[in-house]
């Protein structure tokens, strides 16, 4: 028997035990390999009409002069207001008495009427469209998918 290791002590006749040791080791990499597979994508861009109908709300306004012909103190000047829809807007003017007064000449009298009108017409939407080809290893295995959005 071969003695790689030192005797065991207690061991009875002095026989020696040998135990023999295995290590395993691993050695890990990377390495190109060409597998000849691969894609191939087309991609194209189409145009399709697409009618549209909509409704849009608009504003209009209403301006109307309303004589008032009034005279106030200065310290009751009149100042813009809002009434339900209409916005009044008081136009004065000093006149000269024996005393300076104020005297509402007009209001301007603007209501807000909405309205709404059609709208119609056509717009042109996108759409693109693609072919992945795949290629696998051997010359006659070839396969196509068609991918829209």
């Amino acid at each position: 028997m071969a003695t790689d290791c030192p005797e065991a002590p207690g061991e009875p006749d002095g026989d020696t035990l040998t135990v023999a040791l295995h290590r395993e080791e691993l050695q890990v990499g990377t390495r190109v390999v060409d597998t000849g597979r691969g894609v191939r994508i087309h991609k194209t861009v189409s145009e399709h009409p697409h009618h549209i109908d909509e409704t849009l709300p608009y504003d209009e306004l209403d301006v109307r002069h309303v004589i008032v012909d009034k005279v106030v103190p200065l310290s009751e000047a009149p100042s813009t207001r809002q009434e339900g829809d209409t916005l009044i807007v008081p136009v004065v003017e000093e006149v000269l008495v024996t005393e300076r007064r104020l005297r509402i000449k007009e209001e301007v009298h603007i209501t807000r009427i909405q309205r709404s009108r059609s709208q119609s017409g056509t717009v042109m939407l996108r759409a693109e469209d693609v072919v992945v080809e795949r290629f696998d290893e051997g010359p006659h295995k070839e396969a196509s998918s068609t991918i829209r959005r």
